[in-house]
């Protein structure tokens, strides 16, 4: 990496992404030449491992860290932001393994971070969209969002998507070990808790693609566990503010 330039971690976090892995860490190279990439992946049994493993043994920007089984969004976001810490980037910026977040948003995102300590790749902010989603899947989003967003007083639009740059100076400001989502509640956890610690936010207009390979990992228990994990830590953070008046 130059000396010049931000030193950027690109996390992806994967279960049974094999096909996807290589083209995407070819197209965010492409667009961040200098970013490296850490693959965290849980166990999967496709061979993703295997393959971050090779693309890593051709490439030293590229590096894997591997977990004995399917553990959760939320802990592999963890051990990538502890990862991160550890080698001291500047920048962790998360997005999907399966191309859902396109690669192509990355340098928006990085100049947000001028005036931000979290920027997020927002499909509901003026420009944002989402692409061949049926109602249902429309209203869902759209619920969960403004859910979050009242419940946890998040000046957000998209509370529940994965792709963002986070600065992680101010991350170290964070007790990592308050976070109890092991899930995608995390997403919104995340956001509460940077709100806590003063974070400024910025969203970054993104058009949210289909995977191209591979099934989601998003089904109705991972939704209910967030909406319950969403109420609690709306409910503690009613509960801080009546301690402090």
């Amino acid at each position: 990496m130059s000396d010049s330039l931000p030193h950027l971690l690109v996390s992806l976090c994967t279960y049974n992404e094999r096909e996807n892995l290589g083209p995407l860490i070819g197209a965010i190279h492409e667009h961040a030449p200098d970013a490296h990439i850490l693959v965290v992946d849980d166990g999967s049994p496709d061979g993703t491992g295997v393959l971050a493993d090779e693309l890593a043994a051709a490439d030293p920007r590229i590096h894997v860290l591997h977990r004995p089984s399917k553990m959760g969004l939320g802990t592999a976001l963890l051990a990538a932001i502890e990862y991160a810490n550890e080698h001291q980037y500047e920048f962790l910026l998360n997005l999907d393994a399966d191309f859902s977040h396109p690669p192509r948003y990355i340098p928006a995102l990085r100049a947000a971070m001028d005036h931000a300590d979290v920027a997020i790749g927002s499909r509901y902010v003026a420009g944002g969209s989402v692409e061949n989603w049926p109602l249902q899947r429309r209203i869902m989003s759209w619920a969960i969002n403004t859910y979050a967003r009242t419940l946890l007083w998040l000046p957000i639009r998209d509370t529940s998507g994965s792709f963002r740059c986070y600065r992680l100076s101010k991350l170290r400001e964070l007790d990592l070990s308050l976070v109890k989502a092991r899930g995608y509640a995390v997403l919104e956890e995340m956001l509460y808790r940077c709100r806590r610690i003063g974070c400024r936010f910025a969203e970054v207009p993104i058009t949210f693609e289909d995977r191209r390979f591979g099934e989601s990992k998003i089904n109705y228990r991972e939704v209910v566990a967030a909406l319950w994990m969403i109420l609690k830590l709306g409910g503690q953070g009613v509960v801080g503010v009546r301690v402090k008046k």
